[in-house]
């Protein structure tokens, strides 16, 4: 059986409690499952921005709520109401900089909410398997100040977090763990936690976010502001990391699978300066770049790459989009919405595009 139908026979027809599915992340996630035949159940605050990929793809989900990971009763209510097979944990509050601003909401989203939802479900009989969404900020990385080459981290590296939105997803992988030891192992649950990468693609509208910031300039034929283009990241499409989260939870449901945490991210990191290059040229702009006074600005780690070769010996996943090519998917994607295409139709043309790659063996 080839990869791609592997993974539709499995989650076909499963009920899956998809949390952040009006995200951007989740909304590629939610693409992808609803196209494989899986009934979506969606857990999530309203969509931020105008536009947003939720609205745009308007996918046919069994059910939904709009509510907070932070209101625990809601949670409980939802997977009372649901009774999932699987869970999908992508909710959170994802930004860097609005983390230094209210430290106290991102903390109280990304551990407490996460709490809420491990704790409605150690009741719950029919769930089978839990993925969460962690992060690779959850690494306690000392590149903050200086950087010191290339920083390559390890599943089994230390967990930490110097900014407040950092040490809340590391903190989310202890409370994870912590569940997973005291509820979930003994009856045979699977419960485990994903870092990627940086994900950039079609249909992010967030603030913060580079290819929002490029996207925008490009398309009026202004110049990128950068705040820092000296900074690495390992970028990667989307659809990396969430075939990794189809594979990785249906690997360690099926017991295919035993380890308890995975990175996701690509082969190599990349300059933001390289990144807004090549964007720019995909797109045919020659505005170029200026760079922001971030003198005053909140701190961001400047240096981080991820070693995925765990989940490639585990899985068998690896990175299919080349930079360039994942650039291009961008372009491709914007471009159609700029001129009114019917964006659910190019985005499962992208996941087909995928899915026939994973199947190149």
């Amino acid at each position: 059986m080839r990869p791609s139908e592997n993974l539709r026979s499995f989650w076909s027809g499963k009920r899956v409690l998809l949390t952040g599915h009006t995200g951007f992340k989740g909304s590629w996630a939610a693409a992808w499952l609803i196209k494989m035949g899986a009934e979506v159940h969606g857990f999530a605050l309203a969509p931020e921005t105008d536009p947003n990929l939720y609205d745009l793809l308007d996918l046919d989900y069994a059910s939904e709520m709009i509510a907070d990971l932070r209101d625990r009763a809601d949670v409980q209510n939802m997977v009372h109401k649901v009774r999932p097979d699987l869970v999908l944990h992508m909710a959170a509050q994802p930004l860097v900089r609005r983390g230094y601003r209210e430290p106290v909401e991102t903390m109280a989203t990304n551990i407490m909410g996460t709490a809420h939802l491990l704790d409605a479900l150690r009741d719950c009989e029919s769930v089978k398997g839990i993925l969460v969404v962690t992060s690779d900020k959850a690494y306690d990385n000392d590149s903050y100040d200086q950087a010191h080459g290339e920083i390559v981290f390890r599943e089994g590296d230390a967990l930490g977090g110097r900014d407040p939105y950092s040490a809340s997803k590391g903190c989310q992988e202890i409370v994870a763990r912590s569940f997973e030891q005291s509820y979930f192992r003994a009856k045979g649950i699977a419960l485990v936690t994903a870092r990627a990468g940086n994900v950039v693609g079609g249909g992010d509208w967030s603030e913060d976010r580079l290819m929002t910031d490029i996207i925008r300039a490009a398309a009026n034929n202004k110049a990128v502001e950068l705040r820092n283009p000296g900074t690495t990241r390992p970028w990667q499409h989307v659809i990396e990391p969430v075939a990794g989260y189809l594979m990785y939870l249906q690997a360690v449901v099926e017991k295919k699978a035993s380890v308890s945490a995975l990175n996701f991210g690509p082969k190599e990191s990349h300059t933001v300066a390289h990144v807004t290059d090549l964007v720019l040229d995909a797109w045919g702009c020659d505005a170029g770049t200026t760079q922001q006074d971030v003198s005053a600005a909140s701190k961001e780690a400047l240096t981080l790459a991820l070693d995925s070769s765990l989940a490639t010996n585990t899985l068998a996943w690896q990175p299919r989009l080349t930079l360039p090519e994942c650039v291009n998917w961008i372009v491709e994607w914007h471009k159609a919405h700029l001129a009114g295409q019917n964006m659910r139709d190019l985005t499962e043309t992208q996941i087909t595009s995928f899915e026939a790659m994973m199947d190149k063996e």
